[in-house]
C-alpha cells in the first residue's frame, strides 16, 4: 500500500524569497531520499498556467473582486485535480509555492473578500484536502516591497499600494497563530544563508517525522 505523500506550501508577501526556498527544500529532500515535484499556485498545468497569466498582466479594466476570486479558484481546481492529488497519491512531496492561504491573505485581507466566500470555495474544490504543513517566510513589506522592485517589471499584484501588503501580511500572520502546530514561520529579512539553514532544518523536522 502506497503512502500518501505531504502537502507542502509556501507562502509570505512579495519579495521573501520564496522561489529561492522551495528550491532549497526540494534539494534536501532529495539528499533524505524523499521523492518530491515543486509547482506554484496560480499555476501548475498548462491551463492554470493560462490563468495565471490573465490574473497578473497589468491592464486598464478594472479587475472585480469576485472575478479574481474565482479565477484563483478555478486554477486552484484544476492544479489539485490534475497535478496535486495524483503526486500525493502516488507517494510524492509536492512542495507548493503558494496555496489557499495566499487567497484568504491576498484576496481576504488585501482586498477585503469576506473570509465566508473565500471558505465557501476553499470547501468546493478542496473538500477536507489541506497543505499538511505551511512554511511561512516573513519579513516587513518594505523589505519585501524593495526586493520585488529590483526584480524587474511589476506584475498586477505588485503594483498595489504598500498598505494591502500590510494586510496580507496580518492576515498571514493571524492564521499562523491560529493554528502554530501547522504553520512555521521564518524569519525572512535575513541573509539568504540563515533563511535557507532555517528552511533545511524543517525540512529534515518533516522527513524525519516519517521514522
Amino acid at each position: 500500500m502506497t503512502v500518501r505523500g505531504r502537502f507542502i506550501t509556501f507562502e509570505g508577501t512579495e519579495g521573501v524569497g520564496k522561489s529561492t526556498q522551495i528550491t532549497n527544500a526540494a534539494e534536501t529532500l532529495k539528499e533524505l531520499g524523499i521523492d518530491c515535484i515543486v509547482t506554484r499556485e496560480p499555476g501548475g498545468t498548462p491551463m492554470a498556467e493560462a490563468i495565471r497569466e490573465v490574473l497578473l498582466a497589468p491592464r486598464d479594466e478594472p479587475v472585480n473582486d469576485l472575478t479574481e476570486l474565482l479565477l484563483m479558484f478555478a486554477a486552484r481546481a484544476q492544479h489539485l485535480h490534475t497535478l496535486i492529488l495524483p503526486a500525493l497519491e502516488k507517494g510524492r512531496w509536492v512542495l507548493c509555492d503558494r496555496f489557499t492561504d495566499a487567497t484568504f491573505a491576498y484576496q481576504g485581507g488585501g482586498r477585503g473578500v469576506p473570509i465566508e466566500r473565500i471558505a465557501l470555495l476553499e470547501t468546493l474544490v478542496q473538500g477536507e484536502i489541506r497543505p499538511d504543513h505551511v512554511v511561512l517566510l516573513d519579513a516587513p513589506v518594505e523589505t519585501g516591497m524593495m526586493r520585488a522592485r529590483h526584480r524587474g517589471q511589476l506584475d498586477r499584484f505588485e503594483q498595489e499600494a504598500i498598505s494591502f501588503f500590510q494586510r496580507i501580511r496580518d492576515t498571514y500572520l493571524a492564521r499562523a497563530g491560529a493554528e502554530p502546530s501547522r504553520y512555521n514561520i521564518v524569519e525572512a529579512a535575513g541573509s539568504i544563508e540563515q533563511v535557507s539553514t532555517h528552511v533545511r532544518e524543517l525540512m529534515c523536522k518533516f522527513g524525519s517525522d516519517l521514522l
